[in-house]
C-alpha cells in the first residue's frame, strides 16, 4: 500500500462495479464536507447537522452532472470518526466517474483498498480483530459465516483476548516491581498463582485453536470431493445438487478428465463440491492425468463422497475401496447410486456399510438424505455461535500459537527457579503476541498486509 498522510481527504466508489439504479461515492477526511459543498448546489452542507440527508445537484462550473442525495456524518460521529459524506447518484459509470474526477480536482485523493476501515481502526473506532471481521462480513455467503463475522465485529473475540491479556499484565507488573527491589529478595508475584493463571490461559487458548477447524469451515466452506469409478453417476449427482448442467453426463467411461468445482449452501454451511475423474486403470494419458489429480484433490479435501453404482459392485468391494481411499480417516459418506435399477435383495446386501446413503441421482431420489448426511459429517450440530468464541482468521491462530509457546517458557522458567527478569521477558512475549491480535501491537507492514485485502471503498 502506498503511504499517505492520514489527514488527507479520501474518496472512492463504495458500491459494486457495474451499472445499477444508484451508486454511492464516499468521502472521508477533514475536508470531506467542504469539498462536497464546493460542487453541491442546494443547502450549504457546512452548516448542516450530522446524520442528515440533503437533495441537490452536483455541478462542474455550472454544468449539472447529476441530481444526488448527500448524506452527512460529522466527526466524530461516523464510521471513520472523521467527517464523512456519502453521495448517492445515478448508477451510470459515466456519471460516477465524472463526479469522482471532479472531487479529485477539488482536493480529494483516491482511497486505497481498505483505507476507510484502516482509518476507523487508527482513530479508535474498533480494534484490529473487529476491523478484520468487517472484511469477513462483506464476504460472508452463508448464515453461519454472517453470524460469526457479526459477533467478531461487535467485539466478542476481542473481549476474550483483552481479558486474558489484562490478567497477564497484572502479573507482569508484579514481576517488574520485584526487579526494582532485586537486592532485597522480595516476591510480589506469587509463583503458584502465576502457574495456575497460565495453565488456565493455555486451556482457553487450546479451545480457541480447536475452534479454528470449525471457523475455517464456516468462513471458507467445506472442500467436498466426489469420487468413484467411471459411470458411477458423479457428474449426474453434481448437476442435481447444483440444479444446473455443470458437468458433462455421458455413458462413455472417462468423460470427466479434470475436476469441476462449484458451491451450494446446506443449512447455513457452504460446501465446495469437486467432481473428479473416475478412478480406474487407464492407458489414456489425458484420463490418467485426471485420475492423478483426483488423488491430489482427495488429499486436500475435508469431506469425501464415495459414489458407487450399486448394480455393479458388492458390499465387500465397496468397503475395501473406502478403506483404500481414506488413509487419513477423513469424514466420508458412502453413497449407493442407481437404486431405481436395483432389486430389494441387492439393496439389503449393503446393510454392512456404515451410514450408507442410497440414492438415484438420475431420478433425484433421496438427495435430501444425502444433504443431511453431509451436514452431520461436518459436525457443527453442537456449535453455538451466540455464546461460543470461534477463531476464523489464520493470523489470529499464528498469534495464539506464539502466545502458547511463550507461556510454556514461563512455566518452564518457574519450574527451574529462573530469575524474575527472565520470567518477565517470556510474559512480555506472550503479551506482545496477544496484542498483535487486537492491534495493541502493530507495525505498518502488518496493517498494510491486512487492509490491502479489503475492497476499494471500505
Amino acid at each position: 500500500m502506498i503511504s499517505h498522510n492520514n489527514t488527507d481527504t479520501i474518496v472512492a466508489v463504495a458500491t459494486a462495479p457495474g451499472t445499477g439504479a444508484i451508486a454511492v461515492i464516499r468521502l472521508s477526511g477533514p475536508e470531506a464536507i467542504a469539498i462536497t459543498n464546493s460542487v453541491f448546489k442546494g443547502k450549504d452542507l457546512t452548516k448542516q447537522a450530522s446524520h442528515t440527508i440533503h437533495f441537490g445537484t452536483i455541478r462542474d462550473e455550472g454544468k449539472v452532472l447529476d441530481e444526488v442525495l448527500a448524506s452527512l456524518f460529522v466527526a466524530p460521529h461516523s464510521y471513520t470518526k472523521e467527517n464523512v459524506v456519502e453521495i448517492s447518484c445515478h448508477g451510470s459509470d459515466f456519471i460516477v466517474q465524472q463526479i469522482v474526477k471532479l472531487l479529485l480536482k477539488k482536493g480529494a485523493r483516491l482511497a486505497n483498498a481498505g483505507e476507510f476501515t484502516k482509518r476507523a481502526f487508527l482513530n479508535g473506532q474498533f480494534d484490529l480483530a473487529q476491523a478484520e471481521a468487517v472484511a469477513d462480513l462483506i464476504s460472508s455467503d452463508s448464515a453461519l459465516s454472517h453470524e460469526v463475522a457479526m459477533k467478531q465485529m461487535r467485539g466478542g473475540f476481542s473481549q476474550e483476548i483483552k481479558r486474558l491479556r489484562a490478567e497477564l499484565v497484572h502479573f507482569a507488573s508484579m514481576i517488574e516491581l520485584e526487579l526494582d527491589f532485586g537486592e532485597e529478595d522480595v516476591e510480589f508475584a506469587d509463583r503458584d498463582q502465576l502457574r495456575s493463571l497460565i495453565l488456565n490461559i493455555q486451556s482457553i487458548i487450546r479451545e480457541l485453536l480447536k475452534s479454528f477447524e470449525l471457523g475455517n469451515v464456516i468462513k471458507n466452506g467445506v472442500p467436498t470431493v466426489i469420487v468413484g469409478k467411471p459411470n458411477a453417476g458423479k457428474s449426474t449427482l453434481l448437476n442435481k445438487l447444483l440444479n444446473e448442467e455443470k458437468a458433462i453426463v455421458s455413458d462413455v467411461p472417462g468423460t470427466t478428465r479434470d475436476f469441476i468445482e462449484d458451491e451450494i449452501n446446506i443449512e447455513g454451511i457452504t460446501f465446495r463440491f469437486i467432481d473428479t475423474a473416475g478412478l480406474r486403470e487407464t492407458t489414456d494419458k489425458v484420463e490418467a492425468i485426471g485420475v492423478e489429480r483426483t488423488m491430489q484433490k482427495l488429499s486436500q479435501s475435508s469431506l469425501i463422497i464415495y459414489l458407487f453404482d450399486i448394480t455393479e459392485v458388492t458390499a465387500e468391494e465397496v468397503q475395501a475401496e473406502l478403506d483404500r481411499l481414506n488413509p487419513k480417516k477423513l469424514p466420508i459418506v458412502a453413497v449407493a447410486n442407481k437404486i431405481d435399477q436395483a432389486s430389494p435383495e441387492k439393496l439389503a446386501a449393503f446393510a454392512s456399510i456404515e451410514n450408507l446413503v442410497q440414492i438415484s441421482a438420475a431420478e433425484g431420489a433421496n438427495l435430501d438424505d444425502l444433504k443431511q448426511a453431509l451436514v452431520t459429517k461436518v459436525n457443527l450440530g453442537k456449535l453455538n455461535t451466540q455464546s461460543q468464541t470461534i477463531v476464523t482468521n489464520l493470523r489470529h491462530v499464528n498469534s495464539l500459537n506464539k502466545t502458547y509457546e511463550a507461556l510454556d517458557d514461563v512455566l518452564n522458567g518457574i519450574g527451574l527457579g529462573m530469575s524474575g527478569d527472565l520470567v518477565a521477558a517470556d510474559i512480555r512475549r506472550a503479551l506482545y503476541s496477544l496484542g498483535e491480535i487486537t492491534g495493541e501491537i502493530t507495525t505498518d507492514d502488518l496493517l498494510d498486509n491486512i487492509f490491502t485485502k479489503f475492497c476499494i471503498g471500505k
